[in-house]
């Protein structure tokens, strides 16, 4: 069974000139860190030429969804039918990113496919986790 999912998607950075821009993004999801969801920018999506990568809940993803959802640094709400809007905060400013909905709950079934919505503690290796920290103190 599949343990790692990469779904590349095509978004649109929503910027403070009247034309926002078309960018390639990649959605990953890993079975080992069965609560996260990770998008990923190339150097030519960012200010200063850096690939950038954003962690955040697949919870705050399934929510986001279907309302608005997140108080920290990233915020997701539904943009119409058709559209979803994440907001990410950093110190050194902030980005609106808009993607097509379906493919975000394309990516989130395939996701509860690898590990059920509930199911996430299952999948954790605690005693492996505890031990690594352990060895590294």
């Amino acid at each position: 069974m599949t343990t790692v999912i990469d779904q590349a998607v095509q978004a649109q950075l929503i910027a403070s000139t009247p034309e926002s821009r078309a960018i390639p993004a990649c959605l990953h999801y890993e079975r080992n860190d069965p609560f996260a969801v990770h998008v990923s920018f190339p150097p030519s999506a960012s200010l200063d030429g850096s690939a950038v990568e954003w962690t955040f809940g697949r919870e705050l993803l399934a929510a986001g969804l279907r309302g608005p959802a997140g108080s920290g640094d990233v915020q997701m709400w539904p943009c119409g039918p058709q559209r979803t809007v994440l907001e990410f905060h950093a110190p050194e400013g902030m980005a609106m990113v808009q993607f097509d909905t379906g493919d975000l709950r394309r990516f989130l079934g395939r996701s509860y496919a690898v590990v059920p919505e509930g199911h996430e503690a299952g999948e954790l290796d605690l005693d492996g986790g505890l031990a690594s920290l352990l060895n590294d103190a």
